[in-house]
């Protein structure tokens, strides 16, 4: 865990608010919390995709 991330306590408050994918076919290539974690890290390095 770096700086920034959600602790387990915050993560497990947030978990339940976010949206429940529905899709079939390929499974999703990072969990939801791997993007959330990196939002922070974006926003603190300014990287910008594309």
């Amino acid at each position: 865990m770096s700086r920034g991330d959600p602790t387990a306590a915050r993560w497990a408050a947030l978990e339940p608010l976010l949206p429940v994918g529905k899709k079939s076919g390929r499974p999703p290539t990072w969990t939801k919390r791997q993007l959330i974690d990196e939002i922070p890290w974006r926003t603190r390095i300014g990287a910008v995709e594309g």
